[in-house]
């Protein structure tokens, strides 16, 4: 499974251990950035990710910042992503299972390399089952064409 991980210079640190941590599992990882602890706006490293999660070039994706919050909110921007911000395992566990999300992301200030890579494996070994969560995504993802419809009309 190809991973793609990024981070703003808030959680390069955090980025930093995810990677290898994926890595040393077997995981294939590619790293969007930021590169150092200079300062970076996240939403650049976000669309990446996403952009190419949406086109195949990567199976899922790991965001991290400060909160969790402002890549969670980027990534889910590009039309047919679903990027779920986890700080445990249950959550994360569910955000593969029962929403297909393509991206997790996580903060550096709220979460602990330790825990961080606990929630991580949590979300890198389940795989989504459809069921009666497959509905409702297709509801999600209807919604958002109707959305990507109106807006190409105006």
């Amino acid at each position: 499974m190809k991973i793609a991980i990024g981070s703003d210079h808030n959680a390069f640190d955090l980025k930093e251990e995810l990677k290898q941590f994926m890595i040393n599992n077997g995981f294939d990882v590619e790293d969007y950035g930021c590169y150092s602890c200079e300062a970076v706006d996240y939403p650049d490293v976000s669309f990446r990710v996403a952009d190419d999660i949406k086109s195949g070039k990567a199976d899922r994706g790991v965001l991290v910042c400060g909160t969790g919050i402002g890549v969670a909110i980027a990534a889910g921007k590009v039309p047919g992503i679903r990027a779920a911000l986890c700080h445990d395992t249950y959550s994360a566990e569910r955000a593969q299972l029962s929403n297909n999300a393509q991206i997790i992301t996580m903060g550096a200030k709220i979460i602990g390399p330790e825990v961080a890579k606990k929630v991580l494996e949590a979300y890198l070994n389940v795989q989504f089952e459809g069921g009666a969560s497959a509905r409702k995504i297709k509801q999600i993802t209807d919604q958002e064409d109707i959305y990507i419809q109106q807006e190409s009309r105006s």
